[in-house]
């Protein structure tokens, strides 16, 4: 994982600084994100690992499935990584080009999984607090898991934080143990 992040990162930094100087971070995000479910198809993930078919045809082919959506510096950026057999990489370069841009626009992907469906109420106060927590903005993401029984259990990059009733039940199961 951390070979496919290290070849990844020139090509996404690159992207970024593309999107960044033309004003379309939102643009690419959303082509980087099409061509990397493209890239994931089972047929494409086949097409890319054949040695035998040129970079230039595979390029071909990624553009021509996204129909037309893509435009023309986004298609050449995905010829020159096709050139140096980087189109694989799509998933990875994807995940950092949008680091990158939460970076740039001080903003962070906070998933939430409880137990429970949230209240829009509640959701505002949960992405006000991570908010004030994290100095950016929020951009609260929702899951439910009946498995953590009640409370929440917050993701936001490195930072977790378990307030789920399940957690709970473990801690106090290892106290009377101990």
């Amino acid at each position: 994982m951390m070979e496919l992040t290290t070849c990844a990162r020139p090509y996404a930094k690159a992207a970024f600084e593309y999107a960044r100087d033309a004003s379309q971070l939102s643009q690419w995000s959303d082509m980087l994100s099409l061509c990397a479910s493209v890239s994931a198809y089972r047929k494409v993930v086949e097409m890319l690992g054949n040695p035998r078919l040129s970079g230039a045809r595979q390029a071909d082919t990624i553009i021509g499935l996204c129909q037309g959506d893509l435009d023309r510096p986004f298609e050449n950026y995905l010829r020159v990584l096709s050139e140096h057999r980087r189109l694989q990489l799509l998933p990875e370069i994807t995940a950092l080009y949008s680091q990158l841009r939460a970076e740039e626009e001080r903003s962070q992907q906070v998933q939430v999984t409880s137990a429970y469906p949230l209240s829009q109420e509640q959701q505002d106060k949960l992405a006000e607090k991570m908010a004030a927590r994290l100095g950016r903005s929020v951009h609260l993401v929702t899951a439910i898991d009946n498995s953590i029984l009640g409370g929440v259990i917050v993701k936001a990059g490195d930072l977790v934080i378990d307030g789920s009733l399940r957690a709970r039940l473990s801690k106090l199961a290892d106290a009377m143990i101990s």
